[in-house]
């Protein structure tokens, strides 16, 4: 039986081995197919397996442990572990890399870093203990969100504090002019005629007593406290949301980002520089779904609130549509200012700061 060894390193392959095992290189052997999709769906192996192959080129790949979505380091192709086992990745897309160079990041980090008086010199102060490319997966997942907001409207609000400011105003001074001995229409007990009608007043306290009973006359004017003027509106957004893919990086995960999906492309490594990192995952494709729902809610619930000053009730329904494996260009900046701690991450497609913590 003929031995299969690698031309360039000299290392005995398997008899089928497409790529060598130990440097990659190609034997020159077709590529194997993939087994034919059992009825189940498309599964490569159980879940549970130590090794498999890679459904493409079949290099072996040996997932570490945890590790939930897997990049063949010989092709790219991409395979994920779900409830019926190991599965080809259906859509696999990249983001080129425009930002390649220290240079390149240190003109987006200067300014950001320095920006307002209390940050000057704050770049040239601090000492850098990191700065890392690597390609980092994200879920993109489709959200589909309506939010219903009933809310006071701003108008209401307006006339509710002007007319508050003014009867204060009318309330106030005639207590001033009353107590400063001067009495009559004009004094203290005026402001409260004004309101409740002429009568005369004996107690110089009844004026006091009086502000209850004005009081009650604003609050009931419907103008906020429960009363009309309240407007139904409905918040409806799309998104494609991005959910980082490791465990070890959701400190940095993206609240209000959204990446150049313009700018993706199908998922080539062979475009990758070769000393860039390619970082698997361990967030699986359902856990994405229902993190990406929960933040859409929030964000939905921050742009409300942003947006309307008085908010009665707010309920957001979302929809969980498509789901892809983005794989994002990203330099990891870590920084030491007088030991605080300072990390900014960069989107080295765009050159946009996806988070930043510390400033």
């Amino acid at each position: 039986m003929k031995r299969l060894y690698c031309h360039n390193c000299g290392a005995q392959l398997p008899d089928d081995a497409a790529f060598c095992v130990k440097c990659g290189t190609s034997t020159g052997l077709s590529a194997p197919k993939p087994a034919a999709a059992a009825s189940t769906g498309p599964v490569l192996a159980p879940a549970g397996v130590a090794s498999l192959k890679c459904p493409s080129c079949g290099a072996p790949i040996s997932p570490k442990f945890g590790e939930m979505v897997i990049t063949c380091e010989y092709c790219g192709t991409g395979v994920t572990l779900g409830s019926q086992g190991w599965t080809n990745i259906q859509k696999q897309t990249m983001l080129t890399l425009k930002v390649a160079t220290v240079d390149q990041v240190n003109s987006i980090i200067n300014p950001m870093m320095d920006k307002g008086l209390l940050h000057r010199h704050l770049h040239e102060d601090s000492k850098q203990e990191e700065m890392s490319l690597t390609y980092v997966p994200y879920w993109i997942v489709g959200v589909s969100a309506r939010t219903s907001v009933v809310a006071t409207s701003e108008t209401a609000q307006v006339a509710q504090t002007a007319t508050t400011a003014a009867l204060m105003g009318v309330i106030f001074g005639g207590m001033g002019g009353g107590f400063g001995g001067g009495g009559g229409r004009r004094g203290g007990f005026g402001g409260r005629r004004a309101f409740e009608g002429e009568f005369g007043v004996s107690n110089p306290f009844a004026g006091i007593l009086g502000l209850k009973r004005i009081r009650i006359m604003v609050w009931g004017t419907g103008m906020g406290y429960g009363g009309g003027n309240r407007n139904a509106q409905q918040m409806d957004e799309n998104y494609n949301f991005p959910v980082i893919a490791l465990k070890a990086l959701t400190d940095y995960q993206p609240r209000d980002y959204q990446f150049n999906l313009e700018d993706r492309e199908l998922f080539d490594i062979s475009k990758l520089p070769k000393n860039v990192k390619i970082l698997n995952g361990d967030i699986s494709e359902e856990v994405a779904k229902s993190q990406a729902k929960t933040l859409v809610d929030q964000l939905q619930s921050q742009k409300a609130h942003a947006k309307y000053h008085m908010i009665q009730s707010i309920h957001t329904d979302s929809d969980v549509g498509d789901v892809e494996l983005l794989h994002v260009p990203v330099w990891f900046t870590k920084f030491d200012h007088k030991g605080n701690k300072i990390v900014l991450v960069i989107d080295a497609n765009s050159g946009r700061i996806i988070n930043s913590v510390g400033l």
